[in-house]
């Protein structure tokens, strides 16, 4: 779902060639229905089952995309030498991230590449963010992130993001607490990988907001392959979800699905 970092967030919902604003259809009954047929996003291969968000099994398995450092970026072994897919490595990895604080459901920490800022908060729905630290390559950039989860949570809880219930903080403050927390495994980083790989943020915190209508109180989902029809009427959008008013649906979940998508007006 093509993002715009507007008041509230734009969202746009691609279905083949067709752009749905979503935006736009609030308070209206949509219709999501599942064919039955996957294909792999990158190959196009006919596959029983989606991996990784839109992959068939062989490209999983042969992808740097798909590679368990994705998922852990201290584990990145692009130095080794052995890295899937070199040219995809330099154009991905080795460039410029940022560590950052974000309240989704909570104070979290997490990273992302300089140039998915603020897309990235946006598809974890936090409702504010601030930059912490820009480091040079995303293996830094994971390397930070295991010390900081030693004091702040990595994930969002999805439900209470869902809900709307991410307690308000003052994230300016919990930046600098973590920055004095962490701070000798910095010097040690800086020590190991060069000084100029690192550097502390000063940037303000960024606030996001949703267009969304009613916050569900009791999030039931959608799930296609059980059920290939989802309908009701939309009363959200929020990080990855649709939220209607008979349950939510993951987007993303569902990349590579081949659907159908119906709007009516109440």
């Amino acid at each position: 779902m093509p993002v715009e970092p507007e008041s509230p967030v734009g969202y746009t919902l691609t279905v083949g060639d067709h752009r749905l604003v979503l935006n736009e259809q609030l308070g209206k009954t949509i219709e999501i229905e599942f064919s039955g047929e996957i294909r792999c996003i990158h190959c196009d291969r006919k596959t029983n089952k989606s991996f990784s968000q839109g992959y068939c099994y062989p490209c999983f398995k042969r992808l740097a995309a798909c590679d368990s450092c994705i998922m852990s970026p201290e584990k990145c072994h692009y130095h080794l030498g052995t890295c899937r897919e070199p040219e995809w490595g330099e154009t991905h990895c080795m460039t410029g991230h940022v560590v950052y604080l974000a309240n989704s459901s909570g104070l979290k920490v997490g990273i992302t590449r300089a140039s998915q800022v603020p897309t990235r908060w946006i598809d974890q729905g936090a409702v504010a963010a601030v930059p912490m630290l820009r480091v040079a390559t995303r293996y830094l950039a994971g390397l930070v992130e295991v010390a900081c989860k030693q004091h702040v949570a990595d994930r969002t809880n999805w439900r209470t993001m869902l809900r709307g219930e991410a307690p308000e903080l003052d994230l300016l403050a919990e930046r600098d607490r973590l920055l004095e927390r962490i701070a000798p495994e910095l010097e040690q980083l800086a020590a190991e990988h060069g000084r100029d790989t690192i550097e502390v943020a000063g940037d303000p915190v960024w606030s996001l907001d949703y267009p969304v209508d009613i916050w569900p109180v009791k999030i039931k989902t959608h799930n296609l392959d059980k059920q290939p029809l989802a309908s009701g009427v939309l009363q959200g959008v929020k990080g990855q979800y649709l939220i209607l008013d008979t349950g939510v649906i993951n987007i993303r979940k569902y990349t590579g699905y081949k659907v159908s998508v119906r709007v009516m007006s109440e």
